[in-house]
């Protein structure tokens, strides 16, 4: 619950990658000195220049992977499959372990949650965060409910489903789900968005996570129905007014929401 980035155990272990790339760097200079020196020594004034300018090139580019490693490291709505393979390519870097060995500069476990392509989760630990739509029908089916209450279950066990059947805990589809549970699907989804109190994300703004919402309509994750009624009642800018910092709420121009039929 508490991971924030992808590399987080009981610290950001960013921070040993960031040490990696210095002594990468400090590799690098040695080898320019050692290759200049060389030169040197040979007489071989001319090739000074084009030693420097290929040094310049590596901390250039080592810099740069630092960087996109950082953002790597910050969960997102969706990663790449261009990215996860840089990351796969800036694994293959080899550098001088504490113990005087040769070895890859990512670990497969830093690869494997570099390479998350939604939020800061692997698959395992997304599986355990899961289990808390299991738990919640388990404690509310052994609830006495009232007769007017006792779809209460049903309704808060079924925001983690999907339109397609793809979702969780049942795998139910449209058909198979009451609207309050459809409606409470779409209510989770935008209130995760747009939460600031979330560790793993930071407040998406309003337009982009109505934009998202659109997105996941058009994949059938989200009933299109229901969808348009939040869109078209304007039920956002409600919960928007009430909830939401000023500096996440901005104008909504609802044609370029994605799968809005207006």
């Amino acid at each position: 619950m508490d991971k924030a980035t992808k590399l987080q155990t009981i610290f950001d272990r960013i921070q040993l990658l960031d040490t990696r790339f210095e002594l990468l760097k400090r590799d690098a200079e040695i080898e320019f000195l050692r290759n200049s020196l060389q030169a040197t020594k040979s007489g071989d004034t001319g090739s000074h220049a084009g030693l420097e300018q290929a040094l310049q090139q590596r901390i250039d580019q080592l810099d740069d992977d630092r960087e996109f490693l950082r953002k790597c490291n910050i969960g997102s709505e969706f990663m790449s499959p261009e990215d996860q393979q840089r990351v796969e390519n800036i694994a293959r870097y080899t550098w001088v372990n504490e113990k005087g060995e040769a070895a890859p500069f990512l670990s497969g476990d830093e690869v494997k949650n570099l390479k998350i392509a939604k939020g800061t989760l692997t698959d395992e630990e997304r599986q355990v965060i899961n289990y808390h739509i299991v738990a919640t029908i388990k404690m509310l089916e052994a609830l006495p409910w009232p007769r007017h209450l006792k779809r209460v279950p049903e309704y808060a066990g079924g925001h983690h489903e999907r339109m397609d059947g793809k979702g969780y805990p049942k795998g139910l589809a449209r058909e198979q789900m009451s609207i309050q549970a459809r409606t409470m699907a779409i209510a989770d989804i935008f209130e995760a968005l747009t939460a600031l109190d979330r560790p793993y994300k930071r407040g998406i703004p309003l337009a982009e996570s109505l934009r998202i919402l659109g997105l996941m309509k058009l994949d059938n994750h989200i009933d299109p129905d229901l969808f348009d009624i939040f869109i078209r009642e304007k039920i956002y800018a409600k919960y928007a007014e009430q909830f939401l910092e000023k500096e996440q709420i901005s104008n909504v121009d609802v044609t370029r929401i994605p799968g809005f039929s207006g």
